[in-house]
């Protein structure tokens, strides 16, 4: 009898084969994907199996990690996906789902200028999977089956033996139905994908169609259950969906577009997903099915140029049980505050009494440094002479949604006949990011010397490097471009 360690050693021995077939040459090394609710002896069983498969491990990285890895490649990949990752910005919080067949995974990221640290402890529920939608279909299937044929057919559960054996027949076929499915148009109703079995049952064969807005329907229970589990992982990490920038998709199930459709009813518009930058047809970087393989490569690959040129500090790093590996991360946004100009509408600052500068956002990992290059207006006489101070105020601030309750735009002819009715309307409420001065971090002033005039007004560009230390010390530099001598310094 085989253990699960023996039968784990057995695939892991046979991927190993059909890698080493593939690319004519033995492999050196690999870097294996773990689930993120794994807890330590399932991953050193895991680390062990592959060991005895004859696999030298570089990393156990988790599913979560991989596909983050996978889409920051793809953003670099694509010119859609690139434009609207840089529309974003390198600092973004980022969902994944990974929906499988048997498990639901669900993972909340803050990605911070290429690093990844979880918002809060990944989530899996093993009673969420894509098993689920074939089962609804299955009975759809069979039911149809038996209105055209008169033969009865109980699928999900069977139990008779030509109805298990039917069952494992339709089963296969939803495969296809399935993908065709998946690559078809979304919000289109008309698109149809057949199934097609022989001797489904007595002897008698069965073809059946069924529309991509009749899948749904019977898929939309299982889509429901994701978004409240995802919910529940945002309500955890004290999160609103409008905070939420990015969607990632893993797993097979995760390909099909009604469960985007669903997320995308909470998130905001510009959220970006795999679907609306369209990576996930024809295999592309974003496919879920290939997300976590092609993160592991890229990391395996990372690896191993690490291994040909670091020192010994940074390999120990990927280790397991690495003390590199558990950071410390901020819990509040810095940034600095022009308290003589007024806040734009769109710069998130209203309320601040100034132009808000996003500097060092909230949850990332320390130490950390960010350097930005400011217009900065000086006014009409300019640095006409002599020199003119700048001022700056470092704020912490805390990040939030906030809520307004509106009435929704109606019609005339609904106008009219809510006049008639004199009838109150319920109102909706609408959500946006807001901001909220924290603490006060202290001042800085720039010595400007060389403004130069563009039209009526002068300008002049002022460089703000705002460092965090592992120990939590900030420090805040600000100078002018060219001129070192106007450099201010503030130490928290």
């Amino acid at each position: 009898m085989l253990t699960p360690a023996d039968a784990t050693t057995l695939f892991l021995r046979s991927l190993l084969q059909s890698a080493e077939a593939f690319l004519g040459k033995n492999i050196d090394g690999a870097v294996l994907t773990a689930p993120g609710w794994f807890a330590p002896a399932q991953l050193d069983a895991l680390h062990d199996a592959a060991e005895a498969a004859g696999i030298r491990v570089l990393q156990l990285l988790e599913d979560a990690g991989a596909a983050a890895l996978c889409a920051a490649a793809s953003a670099s990949a694509t010119t859609t996906t690139a434009q609207s990752v840089e529309a974003l910005g390198p600092d973004r919080t980022q969902l994944v789902v990974d929906l499988g067949a048997s498990s639901l995974a669900l993972s909340l990221l803050a990605v911070r200028q290429g690093l990844f640290h979880h918002l809060a402890p990944p989530a899996h529920h093993p009673d969420v999977g894509g098993d689920a939608i074939d089962d609804r279909l299955l009975k759809f299937f069979a039911k149809d089956f038996s209105k055209k044929t008169s033969v009865p057919l109980k699928v999900a559960p069977a139990s008779e033996t030509l109805d298990l054996r039917a069952e494992a027949r339709l089963r296969l076929a939803l495969l296809h139905t399935k993908r065709t499915i998946a690559a078809s148009i979304a919000g289109t109703g008309g698109s149809a994908a057949t199934c097609a079995v022989e001797s489904l049952k007595d002897g008698l064969d069965y073809t059946g169609s069924i529309n991509r807005l009749r899948f749904d329907m019977e898929a939309a229970p299982i889509y429901g259950e994701v978004v409240a589990r995802a919910g529940e992982l945002l309500q955890r990490a004290g999160l609103d969906w409008i905070q939420v920038d990015e969607v990632v998709y893993a797993g097979g199930s995760a390909c099909l577009p009604g469960l985007d459709a669903a997320l995308a009813v909470h998130l905001r518009e510009d959220a970006v997903t795999p679907f609306t930058t369209a990576t996930v047809a024809g295999g592309g970087i974003g496919d879920p099915t290939t997300v976590l393989a092609r993160g592991a490569a890229l990391q395996a690959r990372l690896l191993a140029e690490i291994e040909n040129g670091a020192d010994e500090r940074i390999r120990k790093a990927f280790e397991r049980g690495s003390e590199l590996v558990g950071v410390k991360a901020t819990q509040r946004t810095i940034g600095v505050l022009f308290p003589e100009a007024a806040g734009g509408e769109g710069s998130g600052a209203e309320g601040l009494c100034g132009q808000w500068i996003g500097g060092i956002r909230t949850e990332t990992a320390v130490p950390a440094r960010r350097t930005y290059a400011l217009e900065v207006d000086l006014g009409e006489e300019g640095t006409e002479g002599g020199e003119k101070i700048v001022g700056l105020e470092v704020w912490e601030v805390k990040e939030g949604v906030k809520i307004e309750k509106v009435k929704p735009p109606r019609l005339e002819e609904e106008e009219e006949e809510l006049e008639e009715e004199e009838e109150e309307e319920e109102e909706i409420e609408e959500k946006e990011r807001s901001i909220a001065k924290e603490a006060y971090l202290g001042a800085l002033t720039v010595r400007v010397k060389a403004g130069r005039k563009e039209g009526s007004r002068w300008r002049t560009s002022i460089e703000v490097q705002l460092l965090i230390e592992a120990s939590g010390k900030l420090q805040v530099s600000a100078y002018e471009r060219g001129k070192d001598d106007s450099k201010s310094v503030l130490v928290v």
